[in-house]
């Protein structure tokens, strides 16, 4: 039996999140049906964590076994022509029997792209948030690094969180410019339901000039949802990385 690792890149727009389920289309079932068909196996696919729908994907990892002998720089071909265009196997390497995608992940970074120009784009609607308003990125950097180490990140989180504890750490944050795009990145030992997001609103807040830098661990240490912005929309959301050492 071979544990075969492979990195995926997606575009989440058509799909229900990563999870398989009943009569939506999602991207877990559209995959391992693609590697049922190449090895006439039933597969079970493990991802190292769930993407919501319309959450984007550079690099998620997910393993699977498999008892097929298909040369392992071949399986991404094989898997690729039975997929949609929007879902790439990107590469494929046969790993330690024991290795688990979710279990054994050290570290994710997660990317939120936002269109701050004069107006949408047409091209790019699904894969940035547009807002208008002009925002304070230099308050915003300032904000971000309060994010930075362990906290309980209670207020956070959406609803309907299953972990156990909101206790997450982040190891590094970055927001850039890039003409009319901020680019904002968190890097963590893992993140709660819709965190990234929720972080992100909070940050236009303090862009907006709603919420000062300063007042962010008090809005952390409080625990109280009302108090960090809003949930930003899924399409600016992308898992970038996964490490495992």
């Amino acid at each position: 039996m071979r544990n075969i690792k492979i990195i995926i890149e997606y575009d989440g727009k058509d799909f229900n999140g990563w999870q398989k389920q009943p009569k939506k289309l999602n991207i877990q079932g559209e995959i391992e049906r693609a590697i049922s068909e190449i090895t006439g196996e039933e597969i079970e696919l493990i991802a190292s964590g769930r993407t919501d729908a319309g959450v984007h994907a550079i690099a998620q990892s997910a393993n699977f076994k498999t008892n097929s002998n298909i040369p392992i720089e071949k399986i991404p071909i094989a898997i690729n022509t039975k997929l949609k265009q929007s879902i790439r196997i990107k590469s494929a390497e046969e790993v330690d029997e024991r290795f688990h995608s979710r279990y054994n992940c050290k570290q994710k970074t997660y990317r939120y792209i936002i269109n701050n120009g004069k107006t949408a784009s047409a091209l790019y609607r699904n894969m940035e948030y547009f807002v208008p308003e002009k925002l304070d990125v230099e308050n915003m950097k300032k904000a971000i690094k309060y994010f930075e180490g362990e906290h309980d990140f209670k207020g956070f989180k959406a609803s309907g969180t299953s972990s156990k504890s909101s206790v997450r750490e982040i190891y590094k944050t970055s927001i850039e410019k890039n003409e009319d795009r901020i680019i904002i990145e968190l890097t963590g030992n893992g993140f709660l339901y819709n965190m990234v997001r929720i972080i992100v609103g909070t940050l236009v807040d303090v862009g907006l000039g709603k919420i000062k830098p300063e007042e962010i661990p008090e809005i952390i240490n409080s625990g109280d949802r009302t108090r960090a912005g809003k949930t930003l929309p899924p399409q600016g959301l992308y898992l970038v990385k996964v490490e495992y050492k």
